[in-house]
């Protein structure tokens, strides 16, 4: 029978709420932390110990091994101090899975293009020759990083604004809706893209082009999603606004924007990525500076290191513009987290 033996619920509670707060607590170790430290000894241990394919012609460098051990170095901090701090210790444990299925995936494809040579080396470069890249070419990256920037960020608030503007006219006018939204449907479907050619003729310059362009493909999903959360808000919010004495515009930026804020912020997510499809493919044709531009010229002269590695900085750019919308959203959408899940 004490085999069978019931545990009351508030033990069970108890226990579950005691381990809980002992992770949380300011000295605890998770041996979570150590799997990406694993998983970076292994493949720095298979780096190390297999030698090239004789088949490899390229000269073998020693950047690989030394980046794997500067992320060993990094982990194995970042590792110590989450004995420390509870809540950052939480957010490394989080990721600690994916970190370590990320960097074996890493070894993996060292492992096919140096160690097997398994696909040719000129289109699939080995780990070494683009962390090389990043030595060597870091500050003509950074400069063509900063001036696609310049057009990305001033196409995007050209973009947002004019979207806000048409989706708000659109959403709570239906004379504006009558004689706007024809046009969009038309114009909106359209890829920014394929607008290039005009674009090039419309414009003298191919700065102002490449603007265009990525305002305009900012502009139809913010457009569309705004004017969608301002038909959404509930009828009986403007009525008892109207009812207080509230004029048009109050109602507007008081009650229609603020409710439609969070398909705004969808259709700014949205053209955040029309526009850097937009931005690689202007700099491709019209542009002469640019990580568009770079990864261009890279890929005519058979550079494909450095046209990785710019692949890498847009990644990492993307990421952190992503990154950065989300903090944005969670500050302004604050009073709305409650009701709408995100």
């Amino acid at each position: 029978m004490d085999a069978f033996k019931v545990i009351p619920v508030e033990s069970v509670s108890q226990a579950l709420a005691g381990t809980d707060q002992k992770r949380r607590s300011p000295w605890y170790f998770d041996w979570r932390v150590l799997i990406p430290l694993l998983s970076l000894g292994i493949v720095l241990a298979l780096h190390l110990a297999l030698p090239a394919d004789p088949g490899y012609r390229v000269k073998t460098l020693p950047y690989f091994s030394r980046f794997i051990m500067l992320l060993l170095g990094v982990f194995a901090v970042l590792g110590g101090l989450s004995v420390f701090y509870g809540r950052y210790r939480e957010r490394l444990v989080y990721k600690t899975w994916f970190l370590g299925a990320a960097f074996l995936l890493l070894g993996v494809y060292d492992l096919i293009t140096i160690k097997f040579n398994l696909i040719p080396s000129l289109y699939f470069p080995a780990p070494e020759r683009i962390v090389e890249v990043f030595l060597k070419d870091w500050f003509f990256l950074l400069r063509c990083l900063v001036y696609s920037l310049r057009l990305l960020l001033g196409g995007f608030f050209l973009g947002a604004l004019v979207g806000v503007l048409t989706g708000t006219l659109i959403g709570w006018s239906q004379r504006w809706n009558y004689w706007i939204m024809p046009v969009i449907r038309i114009i909106g479907p359209i890829p920014s893209t394929a607008w290039i050619p005009i674009a090039l003729v419309v414009f003298t310059r191919a700065t102002d082009a490449s603007l265009f362009l990525i305002a305009l493909g900012v502009w139809f999903p913010t457009t569309i999603l705004t004017s969608s959360g301002i038909l959404n808000v509930r009828k009986s919010y403007f009525e008892v606004s109207s009812t207080l004495g509230a004029s048009t515009l109050r109602n507007i930026f008081s009650i229609a924007l603020p409710g439609a804020a969070p398909n705004v912020f969808a259709g700014l997510f949205n053209g955040t990525s029309a526009s850097f499809l937009t931005l690689m493919a202007a700099e491709m044709i019209g542009c002469k500076f640019g990580i568009g531009w770079y990864i261009n010229w890279q890929r005519e002269t058979l550079a494909y290191p450095n046209v990785y590695a710019a692949l890498i900085v847009i990644a990492v750019t993307f990421s952190f513009l992503i990154s950065l919308q989300f903090k944005i959203r969670n500050r302004v959408l604050g009073w709305q987290k409650g009701t709408i899940r995100w």
